[in-house]
C-alpha cells in the first residue's frame, strides 16, 4: 500500500516537474526574473549583490563569505545574461520513515545535483511530506551549497583545463572515492553517478576509483561532492607566489551598508 502511494506521488511530482520545465522554457524563465525583482535581501551580502557592488560570484568565494540566500546564486546565473546557466537534476527520491506513537510517519527524501558545467557544482538534500516540496527544497539547498571546482591539466598546459588538477579523495559513510587526472579524450571513467556529478562540475576527463556501499547513492553523491570541494584546498607550486590580500566587501562597502535603506524606507544599522 505504501509503495503504491509512493509511486503515485512520484509520478505526480515528475509530471509537475516536466510541466514546470516546459513553462520555464516557453516563458524564458520569467518567474525566476520576477523573483529576483521582488527579492528583498535580508543579509549584508544579499544587499551588496542586489545593488551591484559585487559583480562576480568568484569575489564571494575569494573572501569565503557564507551565502544564506539562494537568490544570490540566481542573480549571478541568470539564463538570459549568463553564458553557462545552472542546470539541475533530481538524482534520487526515496521514502524514509519514522516511528511515532501514532504509527509510522512516511516522508520523502530528494537528492538534487546542480551545476553550470563550468567549474561550479552543488548538492542538495531535503525531506518533506510531499515529493514536489522535497524537490523544491533540495534545489534551494543545492544552490546554497554551490562550490567552485578547480580544473587542471594531465600533461602539457594546452587548451582549456579539462581534468582534476591533482588526485583528490572524498568519503561519506562507508563510501570512498578517488579522482585521478586523465589525459585529454579519456572522458570520465566511472559509475553513472560519478559521470553526472563531474559533468555538472565541468570536468571532461577523469579516472575514478570507489569502494564501499556505493549502491547507497546518497552517500556516493556526498563522497564525490566532498572530493570536488578539496580541489581548491590543495596548495600546488603555482600558488606559492606572494598573495596580495584585498579588502573584504564588508570592509570596502561598510559606509554603504550602514546607511542602507530597505524597501520600507527604514534606515538599518548593520
Amino acid at each position: 500500500m505504501e509503495e503504491e502511494v509512493f509511486r503515485e506521488d512520484l509520478e505526480e511530482a515528475s509530471e509537475e516537474r516536466e510541466a514546470e520545465v516546459e513553462e520555464e522554457d516557453e516563458e524564458g524563465r520569467g518567474s525566476a526574473e520576477d523573483d529576483l525583482k521582488n527579492w528583498v535581501p535580508v543579509t549584508k551580502l544579499g544587499r551588496l549583490v542586489k545593488e551591484g557592488k559585487i559583480v562576480s560570484i568568484e569575489e564571494i568565494y575569494l573572501h569565503s563569505l557564507p551565502i544564506k540566500e539562494y537568490q544570490i546564486i540566481d542573480y549571478f546565473f541568470q539564463p538570459n545574461e549568463c553564458a553557462h546557466p545552472l542546470k539541475d537534476d533530481v538524482v534520487k527520491i526515496m521514502p524514509v520513515q519514522k516511528q511515532t506513537r501514532a504509527g509510522q510517519r512516511t516522508r520523502f527524501k530528494a537528492f538534487v545535483a546542480i551545476g553550470d558545467g563550468n567549474g561550479h557544482c552543488g548538492l542538495g538534500v531535503k525531506c518533506a511530506k510531499e515529493v514536489a516540496t522535497a524537490i523544491r527544497g533540495a534545489i534551494i539547498a543545492a544552490k546554497l551549497s554551490l562550490i567552485p571546482v578547480r580544473r587542471g591539466y594531465w600533461g602539457n598546459k594546452i587548451g582549456d583545463p579539462h581534468t582534476v588538477p591533482m588526485k583528490v579523495s572524498g568519503k561519506c559513510g562507508s563510501v570512498r572515492i578517488r579522482l585521478v587526472p586523465a589525459p585529454r579524450g579519456t572522458q570520465i571513467v566511472g559509475a553513472p553517478t560519478t559521470k553526472k556529478m563531474l559533468h555538472f562540475a565541468g570536468i571532461k576527463d577523469c579516472f575514478s576509483s570507489s569502494c564501499g556501499k556505493t549502491k547507497t547513492r546518497g552517500n556516493f553523491l556526498r563522497a564525490i561532492f566532498n572530493a570536488l570541494s578539496k580541489t581548491y584546498g590543495y596548495l600546488t607550486p603555482d600558488l606559492w607566489k606572494v598573495t596580495n590580500f584585498d579588502k573584504s566587501p564588508y570592509e570596502e562597502w561598510s559606509d554603504f551598508l550602514e546607511t542602507y535603506q530597505n524597501v520600507k524606507g527604514i534606515k538599518t544599522t548593520i
